[in-house]
């Protein structure tokens, strides 16, 4: 009875690129940068936990704060950049910069790997999948990655919490405290 030989499930090890190899840990990873995308108008606490997550993953995070008019956001650009930066001082790994237009071009211009994306719920999924197909479409070697927050961020989102700041409610328990004042006095409430 003659034994049928099975091709190999992976590739030979010696089909794997030398430059790929490190011996002390296997293989290095592939991708080293990434961008967080998003219009954080404003950031919140969702937001840093997603990109917490993130710069433990990547050896570059870029923040990219979308400038889209379009959207309707409460805060400029430059006012989103301005609140975001005091924020991300204890993360060495990571810059912001603002961008317009296509984001899979943004990556090709900034040689970025992956781009990252926090799902909270499962009513994300359908836009955030769609959005990763066509991203994948225009530029396969772009991944996309999925984050989840922390269960605490899970209903936190930015539309929510500038709601609760329209009316002078109390945000300090989703966004950072400089994010709280600058809404108060967007929607003109004291105290």
């Amino acid at each position: 009875m003659a034994i049928m030989e099975l091709p190999p499930a992976t590739p030979p090890f010696s089909a794997f690129p030398r430059a790929n190899f490190l011996p002390s840990c296997g293989f290095r990873p592939a991708m080293q940068h990434c961008v967080y995308p998003g219009t954080f108008d404003p950031i919140t606490y969702g937001h840093l936990d997603v990109l917490e997550r993130a710069a433990k993953l990547f050896a570059r995070v870029t923040v990219a704060v979308a400038d889209n008019p379009d959207k309707g956001p409460l805060f400029t650009t430059a006012q989103r950049l301005e609140m975001l930066r005091p924020n991300l001082a204890k993360f060495p790994n990571v810059t912001v910069t603002p961008f317009s237009g296509l984001l899979i071009d943004f990556c090709v211009e900034h040689k970025i790997d992956a781009i990252i994306r926090g799902l909270r719920a499962l009513s994300d999924f359908e836009f955030e999948f769609n959005m990763a197909l066509m991203n994948r479409h225009l530029k396969p070697e772009v991944e996309t990655i999925f984050v989840m927050p922390n269960e605490q961020f899970s209903y936190t989102s930015s539309s929510l919490v500038k709601q609760v700041a329209k009316y002078c409610g109390d945000v300090s328990h989703f966004v950072p405290p400089n994010v709280a004042t600058a809404l108060k006095k967007a929607y003109g409430c004291t105290g």
